[in-house]
């Protein structure tokens, strides 16, 4: 069976934003039963995912199996899942280049500082990844509260939550 809502997460380089919001997808909507597929690629995909994303991941027991960078042409075959809603992570401010992805399926952008590129110390640039993690996570729930309570995603709800994404969130209270 098709999952009502296939969700695709875009970047440049699939080795960690769309990495982290395609795994912690996939365990948020299994924890609650909901019928997701979640899938993650980049415009030019580094070919590895980043080990701090994993490391973050794993520390959240979020499942880390199976996570691949890999190209969004995979997903642009004839034979390639239905994607319903397409979601850009790439930070447009910080001068990214930010995919576009072809047909009608409702987009958002969530554009998020690549917390690959933060320097410093281990703690530091783990930091960044736990803050991107965090950030996706806060987005997700919104998402998936919509689902739930829709049963299944209508045009007008996707619209709803692609124009909520820059909505302010809050800085405590924060998962870790």
């Amino acid at each position: 069976m098709t999952p009502p809502l296939n969700v695709l997460f875009l970047c440049t380089g699939n080795s960690a934003r769309s990495i982290l919001g395609e795994a912690l997808l996939r365990h948020e909507a299994a924890a609650r039963g909901l019928p997701v597929g979640s899938f993650s690629a980049g415009s030019h995909p580094t070919g590895r995912v980043n080990p701090l994303a994993l490391q973050v991941l794993e520390r959240l027991e979020v499942p880390t199996e199976g996570l691949a960078s890999k190209a969004w042409d995979v997903y642009a075959s004839p034979d390639a899942p239905t994607m319903h809603l397409v979601i850009t992570v790439c930070d447009a401010a910080a001068g990214e280049a930010c995919p576009l992805w072809p047909g009608t399926p409702a987009k958002a952008h969530w554009g998020l500082p690549d917390p690959a590129g933060v320097e410093g110390d281990a703690s530091h640039r783990e930091q960044a990844f736990v803050a991107t993690a965090q950030a996706l996570q806060r987005r997700l729930d919104r998402l998936l509260d919509a689902l739930a309570a829709a049963g299944s995603p209508t045009p007008a709800m996707l619209a709803d939550i692609a124009a909520t994404a820059h909505t302010a969130e809050p800085t405590s209270g924060q998962r870790s």
